[in-house]
């Protein structure tokens, strides 16, 4: 018999990780040739990619729901090879749609691109509590024991540094997930005209419905990584029946609560050496502030 086991430590994630992510199928998929009207969503992990997914996928088709994951109608460029989903397909409607975490770096060309920025602290927690359940077994890391993993390299702060000089061009629409959540019908709005898709009074509704807290969570086995987990109980050797679900409370600043002081100030100092020379930004809420004043 086969023994199946989440993760208890950072070398055994890595470890998991590293079976579930094909690095000849990513390439694959980063060979993707994109149409002048293909939208890519590409925030860092965990900072509203998932929602912006379904914002899209409801504007474009009027409310379509008749899926079983979220990412098989608007397809993850990295992973869809090693799924098995075709990335030059045609989609259920246009404008054809993709999940992405990609860097501008490594982003294909030749679409249009939606990057969410999210707190860093928050995304982290968000990341955490995600692994948790699935690829890491409950009660066996702390937060503190999980963020090396996503500090040591930096990896949100160097996707946040390829996208913010690219705000003003075409065809980047650059949002901010706390804005989101405190103008969701704000965000519809620029999304659908980012994306050509004209919003009627109807539309708009059913969009602020679909893409409510409360109705993704209702339907959230739409919103669990089917397809990812599956791999990952395929390739990995996960458990099944892991807890996959990506539609939680989204909650602005939780990370307060959570996480400790020392770690509060290891991501201050990766901002103090990432961003700030670049940008003059002393934290994250005076980035979002300018954001916001750039219109």
């Amino acid at each position: 018999m086969v023994t199946r086991n989440r993760a208890t430590n950072l070398k055994e994630l890595g470890a998991i990780l590293g079976a579930m992510f094909d690095e000849e199928k990513r390439q694959e998929g980063l060979a993707i040739k994109l149409r002048p009207t293909d939208v890519v969503i590409s925030p860092f992990g965990k900072s509203g990619t998932t929602w912006t997914q379904q914002i899209v996928h409801t504007l474009r088709t009027r409310g379509d729901t008749d899926f079983d994951d979220i990412s098989r109608v608007v397809p993850w460029i990295e992973t869809s090879p090693a799924l098995g989903l075709d990335l030059d397909a045609e989609q259920k409607a246009n404008p054809r749609a993709f999940k992405s975490h990609l860097s501008w770096d490594e982003m294909p060309r030749g679409g249009k691109y939606i990057i969410v920025i999210r707190d860093p602290g928050d995304a982290l927690w968000s990341m955490f509590k995600f692994m948790e359940g699935w690829f890491v077994e409950p009660g066996s890391m702390s937060i503190d024991d999980f963020a090396p993993m996503h500090l040591k390299e930096r990896h949100y702060f160097k996707h946040l540094m390829s996208w913010w000089p690219r705000r003003g061009d075409g065809d980047v629409l650059l949002m901010a997930f706390e804005h989101m959540k405190q103008d969701p019908e704000a965000a519809i709005r620029r999304i659908a005209a980012f994306i050509d898709v004209p919003l009627d009074d109807e539309l708009l509704q059913i969009t602020l419905n679909n893409c409510s807290i409360d109705f993704m969570l209702q339907h959230k086995d739409k919103f669990d990584d089917l397809l990812m987990r599956n791999r990952s109980e395929e390739i990995a050797g996960l458990p099944p029946g892991g807890d996959s679900a990506k539609v939680r409370k989204g909650a602005v600043g939780e990370h307060k609560k959570h996480l400790s002081a020392d770690l509060q100030a290891q991501i201050a100092q990766a901002w103090a050496e990432e961003i700030i020379p670049s940008t003059g930004y002393v934290d994250y809420a005076a980035m979002i502030q300018a954001l916001a004043e750039e219109g």
